[in-house]
């Protein structure tokens, strides 16, 4: 039982193709990655990105520090059930490579990736390969010139970078591309895409930009993006963490499930637990997020301690449990009261009836 209470009108942006999927307007806000593999050893690369994949990374994008990597792009593109892009910065040549092997975005750094004739020679990779770019505009490498001008990073300034390297796209007649204006503070970021929303209508990937680690990462990264995400903005995300990708792309689908704008997986209501719970909530809470994530089918499941709040909840989503006592706890299926259950392998018990549910529901949708 998926009720958003609110509908979150998002701003109105032309529609790009990374790959097969497509960016902006209303189509679904993409989740995106990125390996931490060396790109030059496609197998483990490749294994990366599978397993992101499964859970639910719509676009992967891979570093590619030299020669050996785009090469290795050949392999890593054809394998990948999701499109690649490329991360270039500094060398320009790179990003030509890419695109010739199989790349379906491609993202440059204004800020070090050089002169204007070099983006000109990317453009013209990008068309002849039918690549889309990002222009991955970063508080931490901007260009000289722009630092210069206004002494030290700000919104201000990164709104003007995104604008010189728009224009430059726009007067060698590309337009498919995204553009990002990302920092690790959340309050430069926040203003900086709320100023680029006003003033152009390309999709805008949004992130807080070396974020950190698992925990600090994470509420930073729902801080900035949701908020941005609440206000209509934003086509593409990507969690930034010092983590694995796959916990990237976690986080990244429990932003948007959160805001309703997405929902994919079971999505478990549980309570914090008290004296008053009657079986392990925390524990099974765990074991059951572990268990499931290979579920897809969007689903509710409502897991409470006792009966102060677990009837409540219950009646809210698909699968509930509330404990009772004497290890006795009722089970309620699609809102309502379904059978009591006792002295059972919770875990187990729960698990089972999720899959069965999931499978029902994905075989009547």
């Amino acid at each position: 039982m998926l009720r958003p209470y609110q509908n979150i009108e998002r701003r109105k942006s032309r529609v790009i193709n990374v790959g097969n999927i497509k960016i902006g307007a209303n189509n679904p806000i993409a989740v995106q990655t990125m390996t931490n593999t060396l790109t030059s050893n496609p197998i483990e690369t490749i294994s990366q990105i599978e397993r992101c994949a499964k859970l639910g990374a719509d676009i992967v994008r891979v570093s590619v520090p030299d020669k050996e990597s785009t090469n290795a792009l050949k392999e890593i593109c054809k394998k990948s059930r999701v499109p690649i892009i490329a991360d270039v910065h500094f060398h320009y040549k790179r990003a030509i490579e890419a695109a010739e092997n199989g790349a379906s975005c491609l993202r440059i750094n204004p800020g070090n990736i050089g002169s204007v004739e070099r983006i000109k020679e990317i453009i013209k990779a990008a068309k002849n390969n039918n690549c889309s770019i990002r222009v991955g505009v970063n508080a931490g490498s901007l260009e000289k010139q722009i630092l210069e001008k206004y002494s030290e990073p700000n919104p201000e300034a990164l709104v003007e970078s995104a604008k010189l390297n728009i224009k430059i796209l726009e007067d060698n007649y590309f337009t498919n591309f995204k553009i990002s204006v990302k920092s690790s503070d959340i309050f430069m970021s926040i203003s900086a895409y709320n100023k680029l929303a006003k003033i152009c209508d390309y999709p805008l990937h949004l992130g807080i930009t070396e974020a950190g680690g698992r925990r600090t990462g994470s509420i930073k990264s729902s801080i900035g993006i949701g908020n941005l995400l609440l206000s209509g903005i934003g086509d593409t995300i990507r969690v930034s963490l010092s983590d694995d990708p796959e916990e990237e792309v976690k986080v990244g689908f429990e932003i948007l499930k959160s805001l309703g704008l997405r929902n994919r997986g079971v999505k478990i209501i549980s309570c914090p637990s008290c004296a008053r719970q009657q079986f392990q909530v925390i524990n099974t809470v765990k074991n059951l997020e572990r268990r499931l994530e290979d579920i897809s089918t969007p689903i509710t499941v409502s897991i409470i301690g006792c009966v102060v709040n677990g009837p409540g909840e219950a009646t809210m989503t698909d699968i509930g449990i509330t404990g009772g006592g004497n290890n006795t706890h009722m089970i309620y299926l699609n809102g309502k009261k379904n059978n009591v259950v006792k002295n059972i392998d919770l875990e187990d018990y729960l698990e089972n009836l999720i899959r069965k549910k999931s499978k029902e529901m994905e075989l009547s949708s």
